[in-house]
């Protein structure tokens, strides 16, 4: 088995684990990850996370052409702002997750830091989440949106619309998505309530301890 042939197939995999758990439905959401000759692989428009087929796989070369598969999602643009801003992004996830869509529409939320700190662990995969305006679907402005980021986040919301993470793998950039799911799970279900956050001594040392970027 060829190095991209297990990337095709890790990335159909992962995407199915998420489309069974419910954290994208239908035909939304789109992946992407690059190849060892600065390609990338990149779910087709309008295909299912839950039957997404290796061997159609949008491939574009290092130089950004599409030599292969199918029509590319209609988020390219949003991939490609994250992979020309941030050096370290190896893979690019987008959802259409529930909870943290829902979080995205709460009065009171702070657009730079999108997540309460309720626990390390959304701090130690995504740092601070930044909220941005919702789009039109497709539209190339959020690309621009996150390229007017200057590669300082690995994470965004798009308000009304769902998360987008970009790891140094497509199975970092899954569990690091999912970890802002599951933050704005909790902070749904523990809003009204005098909930304990982490304070701000605590998450200075996530920071410190986990070399966190934390602008």
């Amino acid at each position: 088995m060829t190095a991209e042939t297990a990337l095709r197939d890790q990335i159909c995999t992962l995407a199915k684990s998420l489309f069974d758990r419910g954290l994208t439905g239908g035909s939304t959401g789109n992946i992407s990850a690059r190849t060892d000759d600065g390609g990338l692989l990149v779910s087709p428009t309008g295909t299912s996370f839950g039957r997404l087929d290796p061997a159609r796989l949008s491939r574009f070369d290092a130089q950004g052409r599409l030599i292969g598969g199918d029509k590319p999602t209609k988020e390219m643009p949003l991939h490609s702002a994250f992979y020309d801003t941030r050096s370290t992004a190896g893979a690019v996830v987008h959802l259409h997750a529930c909870h943290s869509v829902a979080w995205s529409m709460m009065p009171g939320v702070d657009p730079d830091n999108f997540l309460p700190p309720m626990t390390p662990y959304s701090i130690m995969k995504l740092g601070k989440v930044k909220l941005l305006p919702y789009f039109l679907p497709g539209d190339p402005a959020m690309g621009e949106a996150v390229r007017g980021l200057a590669g300082k986040r690995s994470a965004v919301m798009l308000a009304n619309h769902g998360p987008v993470v970009a790891g140094a793998d497509v199975e970092a950039a899954c569990n690091a998505i999912e970890e802002l799911e599951d933050t704005a799970r909790l902070a749904m279900l523990m809003r009204g309530y005098d909930a304990r956050m982490l304070t701000p001594e605590q998450i200075q040392t996530v920071i410190t301890k986990f070399n966190v970027e934390w602008d």
